[in-house]
């Protein structure tokens, strides 16, 4: 795992802004970096660590160069495999290797935004999350800045060791950024919480667990967005409601995104499938509306499991909407 480069170059805010925006509007591309975190630890289901070969594979790098950017694969960070480690408790299950694994992902990330590189990280189950936004909150706390942060998944993943059912780090990650534990994951950089609750959107959570709906409360998350407030108000409308709300008085906004946000029915291969998700259409809308916006300050993409995917459809869906993220349109 890479350290964060002493000494590495900062970029003002004026100077990062003009890059974020480049690309977005017939401009020079912008400069990404894309980062592989083949993660499997936070979650019972295995697969989802060979995520990003197959987000590769499908042709990530290559469409967005298309489009005219400029993008550096960082490879994969080293992860050690379940039956390498030891499983600790078992209401945080495999919680050191995955704070040790989330820490190399902060440290990572703090680097590639040092070089004027935008971060695009490839799960992986969704606690690398933890690591990812950890290292942009790092980033601009450094410039006195705070970001935002748009949560897309079926689930809010704000579970705590204590009101887990399940134990599995991947419904945990939320609750770290928003300093209600787990303690190490929570702890990174040594400050908490990472993006303010008044900051932080879900987008199209459909499957909550009862102690999480108490946990969404506590942590004073300013909006969340369930399927039935897009299938009332469309994508549009919630979509505009939570970029305003995450970019307020913030440097810009992390995009996190559960392939299981996504319907089943366009992307079969994920780690924990619920039915009622975002259409294919919906979804690409959504990126659309954030490519539109251009406040993007970096983006991971999780939860993609070719072991039970369709002839890699769920990645292949997934790099059209990183696509879509960076600026393509139909016309």
């Amino acid at each position: 795992m890479a350290d964060n480069k002493a000494g590495a170059k900062q970029i003002l805010p004026t100077q990062r802004s003009e890059a974020l925006r480049s690309g977005a509007s017939g401009l020079p591309g912008r400069a990404i970096r894309v980062l592989g975190v083949p993660l499997d630890l936070g979650q019972s289901r295995r697969g989802v660590d060979m995520g990003p070969s197959a987000v590769r594979v499908a042709g990530l790098q290559a469409r967005l160069e298309s489009l005219g950017h400029r993008v550096q694969d960082g490879g994969n960070i080293s992860v050690d495999i379940a039956e390498m480690q030891n499983i600790g408790e078992q209401n945080a299950k495999y919680l050191t290797p995955i704070t040790e694994t989330c820490a190399g992902v902060a440290a990572l990330v703090l680097e590639t935004l040092a070089a004027a590189q935008i971060p695009v990280i490839l799960g992986g189950d969704h606690s690398v999350a933890a690591g990812t936004v950890s290292g942009v909150a790092e980033f601009f706390r450094r410039q006195q800045q705070k970001i935002g942060l748009l949560w897309m998944d079926a689930h809010s993943d704000i579970n705590t060791p204590e009101t887990s059912p399940s134990g599995n780090v991947h419904g945990m990650p939320l609750a770290a950024l928003m300093g209600l534990g787990p303690s190490p994951l929570r702890d990174l950089f040594g400050w908490s919480p990472k993006v303010a609750a008044e900051n932080t959107v879900l987008v199209g959570v459909r499957d909550i667990d009862a102690a999480e709906k108490e946990n969404i409360r506590r942590a004073g998350i300013a909006e969340v967005y369930t399927m039935r407030d897009i299938d009332e108000r469309g994508m549009r409308a919630v979509m505009e409601e939570a970029l305003r709300v995450a970019g307020r008085g913030t440097a810009g906004y992390h995009v996190s995104i559960d392939m299981d946000w996504v319907d089943p029915e366009d992307a079969p291969g994920v780690g924990t499938p619920v039915r009622g998700g975002a259409t294919y259409r919906e979804a690409h809308l959504a990126m659309e509306i954030l490519a539109d916006h251009g406040h993007m300050l970096s983006f991971d993409i999780v939860e993609v499991n070719p072991v039970i995917d369709e002839h890699n459809r769920t990645a292949e869906l997934a790099v059209e909407l990183i696509c879509s993220a960076f600026g393509k349109k139909i016309l």
